[in-house]
C-alpha cells in the first residue's frame, strides 16, 4: 500500500463520528480511502448515513497531521498496519459489519489459520477454572489452534501462558495503544508471545485502558474466532458481553459449566441454561461441534433427492459454489456468494428440506 492511502485510511480512521461500518462504506464508494477526502462533498452526501456533521470532519486538516505521527510511531517500532483490504486481515472479521478498518500488531501473528478460539472469562480465576484449563489446552494442542484473548487478570493471561507453554500461536488483543501494555506486569507476557503470535489493537498509541475501551475491544476478540469459550464468569462481566457479541455474529460459543452455589460458574451456568452456549466439559466437546475431528465421518444413509426440484436464483448460487468447491463452511460460503451470513443460513435451511443440502457439524454444509 503507498503511503498516501496509507496516511489516507488513517486519517478516515482517526475522523471523530464517522466509526468503522460508515468509513467502511465511504472506502467501497469511492473506491479508495485517498479518493475519499477528494471526492465533492455532494456525491458523499447522498451516500446513506453520510451526514453534514461526517462531511465536516473529512475538511478538518489537523486529521493528516495526526496520521503522520501515528505512522512514524509505527514505522519506528516495527509495528503492522493491517487493513480491511489487506491479505493479512482475518477472514472472519470480514463478515462482521462492525469489524475494525484497520488495526495495529506486532509479533509473528498469521491469523490466516482455520482453527482459532478466544478463551475468556473472569479476573478472579479459580483452581477449578486453571485446571480445566490446563487439561483443556494440551488436549487442544494436537489441533494446533490459535489462542485469542485479552491478556487481563484471570483466566485471559491463564490461557495465554498455558498456550505458550505448549507451543501454541496466541494473540492478545488490547484496549489500548501498542506503545504500552495494560496491566504493566503482563509486559513480559507480551513480550513472549511476540516469539509465537503477539498482540494486536484497533487503538492508536496515547489510548488509555478505559472501560469503554474494553466492550469496543471485545468485538474484535469475538470476531477474530471460530468460537468464544467461556471458562469462567459471574453472573456478570466482560466476557458474557463477548458471548453476546460472538452470538450476534452467528459464532459457536462454549461454557464451562460449574456448581450452581459457585460465584464463578453462575454466567457459564446461565449461558447453557439460555441456550446461548454449548455445554463444554473437554476437547471432544468443541471436536464434534466445529468438526475438528480428525477421523473419517461415518457413512450416511442415503437420501433420495428430489428430482426436478425447482430453485430460485439464490439457492442455485449456493447449489454451484458447493458443486465447485466440496463441503463448506457456512461463514466460507457467505463469503464465496456475496449474501449476510443469516441469509445463507435460510437459504441453507430451504435446501436441506428440499433434499439438496446436508448439514455436518462444525457449522460445515456439503451438497446430498
Amino acid at each position: 500500500m503507498e503511503k498516501t492511502e496509507k496516511l489516507s485510511i488513517l486519517a478516515l480512521h482517526r475522523a471523530v463520528g464517522i466509526g468503522d461500518i460508515n468509513a467502511k462504506k465511504l472506502i467501497s464508494h469511492c473506491g479508495s480511502a485517498e479518493a475519499v477526502f477528494k471526492e465533492k462533498k455532494l456525491v458523499l452526501k447522498k451516500i446513506h448515513g453520510i451526514g453534514k456533521t461526517i462531511l465536516k470532519e473529512l475538511n478538518n486538516a489537523a486529521l493528516f497531521e495526526e496520521a503522520e505521527k501515528e505512522l512514524l510511531f509505527i514505522e519506528k517500532n516495527r509495528i503492522e498496519l493491517i487493513t480491511v483490504f489487506d491479505k493479512d486481515y482475518p477472514e472472519r472479521l470480514k463478515h462482521c459489519a462492525d469489524g475494525p478498518l484497520l488495526f495495529f500488531q506486532k509479533g509473528t501473528i498469521n491469523l490466516r489459520a482455520q482453527k482459532i478460539i478466544s478463551i475468556v472469562g473472569t479476573r478472579m480465576m479459580t483452581n477449578y477454572g486453571k485446571s480445566f484449563l490446563e487439561s483443556f489446552i494440551a488436549e487442544a494442542k494436537k489441533h494446533e489452534p490459535v489462542i485469542i484473548s485479552g491478556l487481563a487478570f484471570g483466566v485471559d493471561i491463564f490461557a495465554h501462558q498455558i498456550a505458550m507453554q505448549h507451543g501454541l500461536q496466541t494473540v492478545g488483543v488490547l484496549a489500548h495503544g501498542l506503545d504500552g501494555v495494560y496491566p504493566k506486569v503482563h509486559r513480559h507476557f507480551a513480550e513472549q508471545m511476540q516469539e509465537n503470535g503477539g498482540i494486536i489493537s484497533d487503538f492508536w498509541s496515547g489510548s488509555r485502558p478505559d472501560r469503554e475501551n474494553f466492550v469496543k475491544r471485545n468485538r474484535i476478540v469475538a470476531g477474530i474466532s471460530e468460537a468464544t469459550l467461556v471458562i469462567e464468569s459471574a453472573k456478570k462481566g466482560g466476557s458474557l458481553i463477548t458471548a453476546d457479541i460472538a452470538n450476534s455474529y452467528n459464532r459457536d460459543v462454549f461454557a464451562v459449566p460449574g456448581r450452581t452455589t459457585d460465584l464463578f460458574s453462575t454466567g457459564c451456568n446461565n449461558l447453557i441454561k439460555q441456550n446461548k452456549a454449548v455445554l463444554l466439559t473437554g476437547i471432544k466437546d468443541l471436536e464434534y461441534m466445529l468438526n475438528w475431528t480428525v477421523e473419517k465421518e461415518p457413512k450416511n444413509k442415503p437420501i433420495q433427492k428430489q428430482l426436478f426440484v425447482e430453485l430460485d436464483e439464490q439457492e442455485r448460487v449456493i447449489c454451484d459454489c458447493l458443486q465447485k468447491n466440496g463441503k463448506q463452511l457456512l461463514d466460507n460460503l457467505a463469503l464465496h456468494c456475496r449474501f449476510p451470513i443469516h441469509k445463507t443460513a435460510g437459504l441453507l435451511l430451504q435446501l436441506e428440506l428440499k433434499g439438496l443440502v446436508r448439514p455436518l457439524p462444525g457449522k460445515m454444509f456439503e451438497l446430498i
